[in-house]
């Protein structure tokens, strides 16, 4: 081969090299604010276009849409989840679109979302798990918008746990103030749940399970405000006695304090602030003693630990304690109130000596002695981790490091300096840039997984709203700071 032949073909192999270089570089570069606006309205779009029912969303679908679900199968059904991650978690994912953008079509996908969940709102106060849209099924449910008539039981309850209330009613209030307040239609849906929830609190600033009337404030006489203590014996097998009033378990307490701060916030109101308050009374009465200083699931009114469901016994919790010290701390920056603070030394210390071998903690601890508890497939209570049933977290993660992190650092901060939190920090342009390339061609975000209700893992894979609304959010960060 000749001298200028090698030299032609090393400059095209060095021209082929810098071209695939700076083709790389470039799909390397930060993504764009026109990026994650483009991105964003995409996937908006898809989610209103594609997946909105009268306004309202479920959990989970699958990457062809042939399938949905909440907690249970919504395929071929008029049927919206309030239950989070549903219509509340898109409607609010809606408006953090529209705050950083602007948009219009976002407010009005929040506005179909709001008015969905007014649709369902009970007259008993709040919101079931799920929203039946078809117009003869809605009869069937003590729904405000129909006449009042016999309806089961469960279509009159008003669903305090697992953020169902809570969720929705703190999505219509942020939408209600987006509007400046002039959607009467949810402002007044709004005003109507908070009345409920004051009612519905228990002189100890504790809330119930569930509801099936209009609550009715007690007397203190008939539900007295006392520490908890241990009751001399409990029962070892489920009584079916339903004796619980007072409910920490499903974060029931801590997220209605985080609606009651909302609505203070929101509309002015002290009463909303006393019930936030009060509550937390609630959370310093329920440490247990010594020697297990955490929280039970539930309680009577003699302020006992006591049986829920039959795989819910009278025990410490290793989950809901946790939840517990992040609304402490919550409330401590919201008050500088340092009464909130004293309990988490000892709650901490405790629950670091009662982790698991593997780091982790039981979900259940024994009054007293501290043992683990766990069940056997047809529940009975036992020691032994092994054949647990499969349905509910018998063990579950610790987080106590960061909780304890995030302790030292408020205890130490400036009161001044308490509230409101700093804003997150914009997010690293890999993270965006991933959040963006990973949109397909519809503006869907698909990944892998399986849609639990109907027991298949979906060859085209599954849509989640808990997905799309942690995404939005994450674009939303990106966009905003540059506004």
């Amino acid at each position: 081969m000749r001298c200028s032949t090698r030299r032609h073909l090393a400059a095209r192999l060095l021209a082929c090299a810098w071209a695939a270089w700076a083709l790389a570089a470039h799909a390397q570069e930060a993504p764009t604010l026109d990026d994650a606006r483009a991105a964003l309205r995409e996937a908006v779009r898809f989610y209103h276009d594609r997946l909105a029912v009268g306004g309202g969303y479920v959990y989970c679908y699958s990457g062809d849409l042939t399938l949905s679900e909440g907690e249970a199968k919504t395929t071929g059904t008029a049927m919206i989840w309030v239950q989070p991650p549903g219509t509340p978690t898109v409607g609010s994912a809606y408006l953090d679109a529209y705050e950083a953008t602007g948009d219009p079509f976002c407010l009005t996908a929040a506005r179909e979302a709001a008015y969905a969940l007014v649709s369902g709102q009970l007259r008993t106060g709040g919101w079931y798990y799920h929203i039946e849209l078809d117009p003869v099924k809605r009869l069937d449910y003590l729904y405000r918008d129909l006449p009042v008539r016999k309806v089961p039981r469960a279509h009159r309850t008003t669903a305090a746990d697992d953020n169902t209330t809570g969720a929705a009613v703190r999505f219509l209030m942020r939408y209600d103030k987006a509007l400046g307040f002039s959607d009467q239609r949810v402002h007044e849906a709004v005003l109507f749940t908070l009345e409920a929830l004051l009612a519905a609190q228990y002189p100890i600033g504790a809330w119930g399970h569930n509801w099936t009337e209009y609550p009715r404030p007690v007397s203190a006489d008939e539900y007295p405000v006392i520490r908890a203590s241990y009751p001399e014996t409990w029962p070892h097998q489920w009584p079916n006695d339903w004796t619980g009033r007072y409910f920490l378990n499903d974060r029931i307490v801590m997220d209605l304090i985080a609606a009651m701060l909302d609505a203070h916030d929101t509309y002015g109101d002290a009463r909303y602030l006393a019930s936030a308050l009060r509550a937390g009374g609630f959370l310093l009465l329920a440490q247990m003693p010594d020697p297990q200083p955490a929280w039970a699931q539930q309680y009577d009114p003699a302020m006992h630990p006591v049986w829920d469901r039959k795989f819910e016994p009278p025990a410490i919790t290793g989950l809901e304690s946790q939840d517990v010290l992040r609304s402490l701390l919550l409330l401590y920056r919201r008050t500088a109130d340092r009464e909130y603070l004293e309990p988490l030394p000892r709650a901490l210390e405790y629950l670091r000596r009662s982790r698991l071998p593997d780091g982790r903690l039981a979900r259940f601890y024994e009054l007293r002695t501290n043992r683990p508890l766990y069940f056997t497939e047809d529940y009975q209570l036992t020691y032994d981790p092994a054949a647990c049933p499969k349905h509910y977290s018998f063990v579950v993660a610790s987080h106590l490091d960061e909780i304890e992190a995030e302790y030292a650092r408020v205890a130490a901060m400036d009161p001044a300096g308490l509230w409101p939190p700093e804003p997150l920090p914009a997010p690293e342009p890999d993270d965006v840039r991933r959040v963006i390339e990973s949109l397909d061609e519809r503006g869907a975000w698909v990944e892998e997984g399986v849609l639990h209700a109907h027991d298949v893992k979906p060859a085209s894979g599954v849509i989640r709203s808990q997905t799309f609304a942690d995404n939005v959010a994450l674009l939303c960060r990106f966009i905003a700071p540059r506004d």
